[in-house]
């Protein structure tokens, strides 16, 4: 369990002043009742489903202590889908994914029938399938912390840490793998020391088609690297961190709207406490937008982009087990910073928040807290920031003719769906939070956008059009 020192509770607890505290929210405290999920460790990604509830994992909790799989509604209302029992994986950092075939496809970092960890989906009841457990051996690697993702061509690529140890140079540093969802398992790298050790962070997929993604630690100067995988396995290490622009990149990245990626250092900096940085394309030039200090700083969890077109995300803010704090808070893509909530040590509204936040499509941020709350074992939170409802939609890019589906509120048989402006003709409407439509002939990249009764949604991203 050392291994997660470094994931673990975070460094010394924020004191800067909390901006909208109002609209902070305890949805539900884990460990309120028998066989409670609880210690939403990181990645911990939250999915949105079909429906609207909020779907995710833990590394603690569950009827067996192993872990569990749970869906909450936007008002707090939580079911424990599934206790992992060692056999079928245990401690699922991960959080899921949810894919378009409508299950959640997620992993564990121990467990198995090899105890290595697995690759898993699960089905809206909760029904586990384990399509992968990774062998003793580490010959395709191991212990996975992020789930996996789905590309555009429908399969789905993912990470594992390697079980080496942070940091060994000596034990397995990990690996790419692509999974059908039938299980069908392919190594696509195994990942040495010189390209860095221990990527925890999920995958993205680029507008290049392309995968982007972390190392924690490692590559030339130990600090961790930003790596480019293809579908076909072809590897190549961006950019090693040295400390000046922070080290130890724990979370994944995000591809902005402006089409830079985005991500968190834990550690680095001038402050030593962490660094919000940009990539830029092309070139791939690293800039800092924001330092962190160690009165509020330890990123651990990654970032989502608003709707808003702000970067949110959270800090551990101590490295002491004892006194956990943590920060939610706000960037501008000018570097523009601001604390939203604090945290205070083991407080009745949580504390550590190193899991990623998610947007739901009400507009309203969500995430989840280690520890504190009403009996200790951690929170799930919403943060309310006034941001408007909007769109979103699977999978990420798509050709003329290609099923699209998406993601909102409101939806009725008279809604009208546009791509950049171009209709889609006939969408059908399965329930008032989803719609299965076709991109239309002539379509251009831009957003999606949905005419409802109540309004216009715009999506959050930009839906690209590739040529067929």
């Amino acid at each position: 369990m050392k291994h997660r020192a470094i994931l673990g509770i975070a460094l010394l607890f924020a004191t800067a002043s909390t901006l909208y505290a109002q609209t902070y929210k305890v949805l539900y405290s884990f460990g309120t009742t028998s066989g409670d999920p609880s210690e939403p460790y990181p990645p911990g990604m939250i999915a949105q489903s079909r429906g609207g509830y909020l779907f995710s994992t833990t590394d603690g909790g569950g009827f067996s202590k192993d872990g569990a799989a749970f869906r909450i509604t936007t008002r707090g209302s939580l079911s424990v889908l599934h206790s992992f029992n060692g056999l079928d994986g245990n401690r699922s950092d991960s959080g899921l994914t949810l894919a378009t075939d409508g299950q959640y496809y997620g992993a564990t970092s121990a467990g198995g029938a090899y105890g290595y960890g697995t690759i898993f989906k699960m089905t809206q009841g909760g029904t586990i399938t384990t399509l992968y457990s990774f062998p003793a051996g580490g010959a395709d690697g191991g212990c996975p912390f992020a789930p996996p993702i789905q590309s555009q061509a429908g399969d789905f690529y993912g990470t594992t840490s390697g079980c080496g140890g942070w940091a060994d140079p000596q034990g397995l540093s990990g690996s790419v793998y692509k999974i059908t969802k039938y299980g069908e398992f392919t190594l696509l790298h195994t990942i040495s020391a010189a390209e860095g050790t221990n990527p925890t962070g999920p995958l993205v997929q680029g507008t290049d088609y392309r995968f982007y993604g972390t190392a924690a630690f490692g590559g030339a100067n130990g600090g961790g690297t930003i790596f480019r995988v293809s579908s076909a396995g072809n590897f190549q290490v961006l950019y090693s961190f040295d400390g000046t622009l922070g080290s130890n990149p724990l979370a994944g990245l995000i591809q902005a709207n402006d089409g830079n990626f985005y991500g968190v250092t834990a550690w680095g900096g001038s402050g030593n406490a962490g660094v919000v940085f940009k990539m830029t394309l092309p070139g791939y030039a690293v800039t800092v937008l924001h330092t962190f200090d160690g009165t509020n700083g330890y990123p651990y969890g990654g970032l989502v982009q608003g709707s808003d077109g702000n970067l949110y995300g959270t800090t551990s803010a101590t490295d002491d087990d004892n006194n956990p704090g943590g920060s939610v808070f706000r960037l501008s893509l000018a570097g523009d910073y601001a604390v939203l909530h604090t945290f205070q040590p083991w407080a009745i509204d949580g504390s550590a928040p190193e899991s990623a936040l998610m947007q739901h499509t009400n507009g309203i941020l969500y995430g989840m807290t280690i520890v504190g709350g009403s009996t200790g074992k951690g929170t799930f939170f919403s943060l309310d920031e006034g941001l408007k409802p909007f769109v979103t939609y699977l999978p990420t890019y798509g050709r003329a003719g290609a099923l699209v589906q998406i993601l909102g509120q409101g939806f009725t048989s008279d809604s009208v769906v546009s791509f950049n402006g171009t209709p889609a003709s006939s969408p059908a409407v399965v329930y008032p939070t989803y719609i299965r439509v076709f991109v239309p002939a002539g379509a251009t990249s831009g957003p999606i956008t949905v005419t409802t009764p109540s309004g216009t949604l715009t999506s959050n991203k930009v839906f690209i059009v590739h040529p067929n």
